[in-house]
């Protein structure tokens, strides 16, 4: 029997219900698998276990606003991002646009706009959207969270799984212990920085990166996942 295609996975992010119901059911009819979110905490949670295709995202919501979501779902993330706003001011549309958005949706707006937008950024993205992230030997699969090490399965507890995701989003970039901490813990974390030392060892001895090669220290900036570790 042949397998069934799998469903494209979309995120719905507003604070207005009404607007997400009206949302997610012409999405369902479009065949798509559904979450919704109502906040930013909400939605920057979901972007990472869920792992959507397309994220329908409001500018406008309570706490984090949608800008900053976006700009903190783009280091983690190649899904698709349409932003939607009800204004039509062009210095808000670059913002977005700046921050990470693919497209921008004006409200108030008919399905048939959304849905069409939603198709020609998955085309765009289609062929560049990456099911398992590869580097330097280290596979990781964003759809059933297994990572292996030139095929060694590697065991990660959840918060072990995100912090590799965002090194391997961030190839060849340092990431400072503050930017790690708020994309991974929170924005309103308030324990110890040293936990991310502890993650960072944690991963190493998990990839057998020791001494570490491959996920590097940069004395008083922070950690760098490199690529070309097979090579040095």
């Amino acid at each position: 029997m042949d397998r069934a295609e799998p469903r494209l996975k979309a995120l719905v992010v507003d604070d207005e219900p009404s607007i997400v119901d009206f949302i997610k059911l012409g999405l369902g009819y479009e065949g798509f698998e559904v979450r919704t979110a109502n906040d930013g905490m909400k939605a920057l949670a979901l972007a990472r276990e869920y792992a959507p295709d397309v994220i329908v995202l409001d500018v406008m919501l309570p706490g984090m606003d949608g800008m900053e979501v976006c700009k903190r779902i783009r280091g983690q993330s190649d899904a698709g991002i349409i932003m939607l706003t009800a204004r039509d001011e062009l210095q808000d549309r670059v913002r977005g646009l700046d921050h990470g958005a693919d497209d921008y949706v004006i409200k108030p707006f008919r399905f048939e706009e959304l849905i069409a937008r939603i198709r020609a950024v998955l085309r765009r993205r289609g062929s560049t959207r990456q099911q398992v992230l590869n580097v330097a030997g280290v596979t990781l699969d964003q759809d059933t969270h297994e990572v292996r090490r030139d095929g060694r399965p590697i065991e990660l507890t959840p918060r072990e799984y995100d912090l590799l995701k965002l090194f391997m989003f961030n190839p060849r970039q340092v990431l400072s212990k503050e930017s790690i901490i708020e994309r991974v813990w929170g924005y309103d974390f308030d324990g110890d920085s040293n936990i991310v030392e502890v993650y960072v060892r944690y991963l190493r001895e998990k990839l057998e990166d020791i001494p570490p090669k491959l996920l590097q220290t940069v004395r008083g900036a922070g950690y760098i996942l490199r690529d070309d570790a097979a090579e040095r």
